[in-house]
């Protein structure tokens, strides 16, 4: 049950609510990494797992009650939180989301290894079965106004709603992530990107070097609709990659030309420590989202003998 050696604090902005934050994460002697809405009193702690999800539309991933005490944008710190070899922490938070830094999980991480963490090992989640998760799947389970305009935005931005998320077993006691986008837009076009965590520090410096300092990314000309429905209000050319309004180019510079798709391989780990521990699998997301990883999780869940325990 490793934890944090002393506190960390991070100040910033939420990418979406714009909103100033302050961030203290601290060791705690409980499993499971919990938040602490300090802004909002007598909340109770908001537990950071796949079963307490409430929200993925807004581009990234909620937990807690969305008309009440949660908190959104945990997929970078979580991802970081994972790489530090971190699984029980206490996190006070005195705004809705955490802060977006710099866009990437790099600072995140940097600074949890500086504090340092407890002896122990995370638990481990076997996964013994196949499990998909499909977009079909979740425009299903939509209002049909709702699928109408998911139908009308794929139409117009030319994007083909057929993604899905795999989870399958795998004999490299790893977590090996494929990750594949598929964008009309020039910039990004086809990429695909491998990477393979099996907690030896070669596995951990290939993410420090390669793979923590990727970028969330959205296109320019969407800002002002997604500002107008209560996203991408901190959003700024110092915490995301701007697409070009004819998507051939970027308004900011990238680290990797592939940047996009490092980007997701941070979001799937982050999303997959929400199951509490280390998934030792065979991850392929193919034009994936937080709404299939944490789908995934949830049919892996769902049958005990999807998969198996190491604690």
């Amino acid at each position: 049950m490793p934890t944090l050696k002393q506190a960390v604090e991070f100040k910033g902005k939420g990418i979406h609510s714009g909103a100033p934050v302050n961030m203290r994460i601290m060791p705690s002697d409980v499993r499971g990494i919990f938040f602490n809405r300090t802004d909002i009193v007598g909340s109770a702690p908001i537990s950071a797992m796949y079963n307490n999800v409430s929200e993925t539309k807004m581009r990234n991933t909620t937990i807690g009650d969305v008309n009440g005490a949660h908190v959104q944008t945990i997929e970078h710190l979580m991802a970081a939180l994972f790489m530090a070899g971190i699984d029980s922490a206490i996190i006070n938070i005195d705004g809705p989301e955490t802060p977006i830094l710099d866009g990437s999980a790099a600072q995140f991480y940097n600074a949890l290894v500086m504090a340092g963490r407890t002896s122990g090992t995370m638990k481990k989640i076997v996964v013994r079965k196949p499990v998909i998760a499909r977009a079909a799947e979740l425009r299903r389970g939509m209002p049909i106004f709702t699928r109408i305009k998911w139908w009308l935005i794929n139409t117009v931005s030319g994007r083909k709603s057929n993604g899905y998320v795999k989870l399958e077993p795998n004999d490299a006691n790893a977590l090996e992530i494929t990750a594949t986008l598929i964008y009309p837009e020039k910039i990004i076009g086809h990429q695909t990107y491998t990477y393979s965590f099996d907690g030896t520090k070669k596995s951990v410096d290939d993410f420090v070097k390669n793979i923590a300092r990727a970028r969330t990314f959205g296109k320019y000309s969407e800002w002002e609709y997604l500002k107008a429905h209560g996203m991408a209000r901190g959003a700024d050319e110092t915490n995301v990659i701007a697409l070009n309004n004819s998507g051939n180019g970027t308004l900011n510079k990238t680290i990797w030309g592939d940047e996009f798709v490092r980007h997701k391989i941070i979001d799937a780990i982050g999303d997959m420590f929400t199951s509490g521990g280390f998934v030792v699998g065979k991850l392929e997301s193919f034009k994936g989202s937080h709404a299939l990883n944490n789908l995934v999780l949830k049919k892996l869940f769902s049958d005990a003998s999807n998969y198996d325990i190491i604690d």
